[in-house]
């Protein structure tokens, strides 16, 4: 069984990671850790919660300790879809670098905080950068960020990068990269998509696969509850009190959503609070560490959380509303169960959402077990599906076209 002390990791790795309670390495980090150590680029896919932030983070911060002179420019750029997960991978680089014998400082540049701070902070010298695309790119227009020096680049959770429509901002980027960069590619899910970027962005790339992605999840009992749409509040209330989970996240479609579910289950008796986009970024900040310290019982999110949370030893994770992407599944659940631990993953279905939820068994390779809770059985008939007139092809509208009003 490999451990770590055979990837031949300086001894202030070894270190942190035994500090951090890693008791050996997980797949991915067994198979990614040599390539990305030799140079190697990599497009790696592996399940949530399967330690993939140290898959790459150990060997870019062995690399950056083996250099003679001080860090002072950007050698390591990792860019990430939300704030929340920029944050953390930050957070877990310091944290596997704390003992090494000399400091490379680690910045977080996200929105949400104020440029100036964090221009003060590249000016007085920065060796690893973990952003989200929309302020790095602000920083790059004006000249404020130099990434000449960029040995190593990361796009961490690529797919959601990619449906956020980020492939014209990356090329603005890749301007400012040194060609003969690394690059690795990291996600829970690599669609067909993302390996046509990996080949337009990677030199040579080793793809390595843990085959745990397309299975259950090992750890996470997951349940589907049939219940009519407007009881599903009513049965998670039920379920939070019954199955006694002390923490629980919600996911719903909507930020509007968030808030009222929060409202109503607070007005219940129940300790919540709501996550989304349109919340401060210290906002933002302060509900999730609530939440992490056990002061909020109840957190209620948009696909926000999807990605990026890492609450230990989170006991159930509730599809309120059924994810959009089939992938989205995946992701959410991933939330709980991580790290060995156990968990619970629920989804609430009625009869207009049961399609939905076969196609995201169908793409996952699932078959998710169905259930009715006494009292809050799901009700009345599944609707009759009528075909419609066939649309002529050509004619439907573009998004431009309905953005221009045409």
């Amino acid at each position: 069984m490999t451990s770590f002390h055979s990837l031949e990791l300086p001894e202030h790795l070894l270190r942190a990671v035994q500090a951090l309670a890693y008791a050996q390495p997980t797949p991915i980090q067994s198979r990614a850790i040599p390539l990305v150590a030799a140079g190697q680029d990599v497009a790696a896919e592996a399940p949530t919660g399967s330690g993939k932030t140290a898959a790459f983070a150990l060997p870019i911060l062995k690399c950056l300790s083996a250099k003679s002179t001080p860090i002072v420019q950007v050698q390591g750029l990792i860019l990430a879809p939300t704030r929340e997960l920029a944050l953390q991978v930050a957070a877990s680089f310091r944290a596997l670098n704390r003992f090494a014998p000399r400091t490379t400082r680690v910045l977080a540049i996200i929105g949400g905080e104020p440029i100036h701070n964090q221009i003060a902070a590249l000016n007085s010298g920065v060796g690893i950068v973990v952003a989200t695309p929309g302020r790095l790119l602000d920083l790059v227009a004006s000249d404020d960020i130099d990434l000449s020096a960029v040995q190593t680049l990361v796009l961490d959770e690529a797919d959601r990068l990619l449906d956020a429509g980020f492939s014209v901002e990356l090329d603005r980027l890749l301007e400012r990269i040194p060609p003969d960069r690394q690059t690795l590619l990291f996600s829970a899910t690599l669609p067909q998509k993302v390996l046509d970027l990996a080949a337009r962005v990677q030199r040579s790339p080793v793809t390595v696969r843990i085959d745990e992605v397309q299975r259950p999840v090992p750890g996470i009992q997951q349940q589907v509850y049939q219940v009519n749409r407007d009881r599903r509040r009513m049965l998670l209330q039920h379920l939070v009190k019954t199955e006694g989970w002390k923490q629980t996240l919600v996911f719903v479609a909507t930020k509007k959503a968030t808030e009222n579910l929060a409202a109503k289950l607070r007005k219940a008796g129940l300790s919540a609070a709501a996550l989304h986009g349109d919340l401060e970024q210290s906002e933002r900040i302060f509900v999730l560490g609530r939440f992490k310290r056990g002061g909020v019982s109840v957190l209620v999110a948009t696909d926000l959380a999807a990605r990026g949370i890492d609450v230990p030893m989170l006991e159930a994770v509730v599809n309120f509303d059924l994810p959009r992407s089939t992938q989205g599944y995946t992701h959410r659940i991933g939330r709980t169960g991580r790290a060995g631990a156990s968990g619970v993953a629920v989804s609430f279905v009625d009869h207009d959402s049961e399609a939905h939820l076969r196609l995201i068994e169908k793409k996952n390779h699932l078959k998710l077990p169905r259930a009715q809770v006494p009292g809050f059985e799901l009700t009345g008939e599944a609707p009759v599906k009528v075909k419609g007139k066939a649309g002529v092809k050509g004619k439907r509208r573009s998004k431009k076209d309905k953005l221009r009003g045409l």
